[in-house]
C-alpha cells in the first residue's frame, strides 16, 4: 500500500482535456506550496523516488506518461544515478528529467550534464512557466540524435549511408590534417609559453548536436581565467545586454586576449585543436559552432532548438558568411544556423569547407 502526493485521479486525468501538459515533480514530503503547484494543477507531485517510481508504473500501463520530470529535491548522486538508469531500463518512452539548479554551483551542474544524469538544470522558481516548452525542446532533439525522427521508412537507408560517408570523410581529412600540422602545433605551443604562463590549450564544456555536452579544446588565446570577468566586461558586450531571445558574449578589442592570442584568433589557427574533437566523432569539419553552456541555455525554446539539430563543426555557413561582421545581431547568427541545419549536405558542406579559407583572416577585431 503507498500513498501518492498527487493533485488529480487517474480517472479525471483519462478523463480531462489538459490545458496544461501532465508534468511529474519528485520533491520532499515537507516541501511548502510552491507557484508551480497552483501552475500546474492537472500534474503530478510525488515525495521522492520510490513514489515517483510507482506512479509511472501506473501511469505507463494506461499510456499517460509525463512530458517532463523535474526533479526538486537536495542532490544525491547515487539516488539520481540510480533513478536515471531505472527509467531508461523500465520505459521504452522517452521522458526528459530537468533538476532544480537552487543551490547548485557551477561544478555540480557540470558533473549532472558530465554523467547524463538529467537533461537539463533549470531555475524553477524563476523559469517554472517554461517547462511545457522545456519538454518539447529536449524531447525533439533526443528523437534526431538517436534517429527517432518520424521520416518514411525508405528514407533511412539514404539517411545512414550519408551519415556514413561524413564520418568517414570527417575521420580521414582531420588524420591527414593533424600530420600535416603538426609542425605549427609544436611552434605555436612555443609561443604562448613564452609569452604567459598558464596552459597551452584551452578547453571548455560546449553544447554541440542535439545539446549533447563535450570538452571543447583550442589553442588559449586568453590570459588565464578569462572566464570569470564576463561579468566585468558585459556592459562591452557586442551583441547588447541579455533579453528574452538568444544570448552571446564578444566583446571588441577584448583586453582578455594576448598578443599572440590575437594572431592565433586572427588567422583561425586557435581553432586547429579542434581536429581532434573531430577525430573522437564531437564535432564535424562543417555545421554549427558549439556553444559554451551559458550561451546554449538561451537557446532551449522551440523558436531556436533547430539549430542544435546539425552536427558541431570546426567551419560552417555562418562563418563563411557573415563571419567579422560588428553589425550581427544574435537573431542573425541563430537565423544562419537554423538554415544551414534546414538544409545540409554533404555537397554543400564541400563548398562552405572551399569557401573558408578565403574568410580566415579578419578585418574586424572580433
Amino acid at each position: 500500500m503507498f500513498n501518492f502526493t498527487v493533485q488529480k485521479s487517474m480517472e479525471a486525468h483519462e478523463m480531462q482535456l489538459q490545458a496544461q501538459p501532465a508534468l511529474l515533480f519528485i520533491e520532499n514530503a515537507d516541501k511548502k506550496i510552491e507557484s508551480y503547484h497552483n501552475f500546474y494543477t492537472d500534474s503530478y507531485f510525488t515525495a521522492g523516488f520510490d513514489e515517483a517510481k510507482m506512479l509511472l508504473k501506473k501511469l505507463d500501463i494506461f499510456n499517460q506518461m509525463p512530458e517532463l520530470i523535474v526533479i526538486d529535491l537536495p542532490l544525491q548522486t547515487e539516488e539520481l544515478s540510480a533513478f536515471r538508469q531505472w527509467l531508461q531500463n523500465t520505459f521504452s518512452v522517452f521522458v526528459p528529467v530537468v533538476y532544480n539548479a537552487e543551490g547548485l554551483d557551477k561544478t555540480v551542474i557540470r558533473q549532472l550534464f558530465k554523467n547524463r544524469w538529467v537533461d537539463d538544470v533549470v531555475q524553477l522558481s524563476s523559469h517554472f512557466e517554461k517547462l511545457p516548452e522545456k519538454a518539447r525542446f529536449l524531447k525533439k532533439i533526443n528523437s534526431t540524435a538517436n534517429g527517432k525522427a518520424h521520416t518514411p521508412k525508405q528514407r533511412k537507408h539514404p539517411v545512414r549511408r550519408y551519415s556514413f560517408l561524413h564520418r568517414a570523410f570527417d575521420v580521414t581529412l582531420a588524420l591527414i590534417a593533424i600530420i600535416i600540422c603538426m609542425p605549427v602545433y609544436i611552434l605555436i605551443a612555443i609561443a604562448i609559453k613564452l609569452e604567459s604562463r598558464g596552459p597551452i590549450f584551452y578547453n571548455a564544456l560546449r553544447a554541440g548536436k542535439g545539446y549533447r555536452v563535450f570538452r571543447f579544446y583550442k589553442f588559449r588565446t586568453m590570459e588565464v581565467n578569462a572566464d570569470k570577468k564576463v561579468k566585468e566586461l558585459a556592459a562591452l558586450n557586442q551583441y547588447g545586454a541579455a533579453g528574452e531571445g538568444p544570448t552571446f558574449f564578444k566583446v571588441k578589442n577584448d583586453p582578455r586576449i594576448t598578443k599572440v592570442g590575437a594572431f592565433l584568433r586572427n588567422t583561425s589557427l586557435d581553432e586547429l585543436p579542434q581536429l581532434f574533437n573531430v577525430l573522437k566523432g564531437d564535432m564535424s569539419f562543417v555545421g554549427n559552432r558549439p556553444l559554451p553552456l551559458y550561451e546554449a541555455i538561451s537557446l532551449t525554446t522551440d523558436e531556436w532548438a533547430e539549430r542544435f539539430m546539425a552536427p558541431a563543426g570546426i567551419t560552417g555557413l555562418w562563418q563563411i558568411s557573415r563571419r567579422g561582421n560588428e553589425e550581427m545581431s544574435p537573431t542573425e547568427r541563430i537565423s544562419i544556423d537554423i538554415d544551414y541545419a534546414r538544409n545540409r549536405t554533404l555537397a554543400g558542406d564541400l563548398k562552405i569547407l572551399l569557401k573558408t579559407p578565403t574568410v580566415l583572416i579578419q578585418k574586424a577585431n572580433v
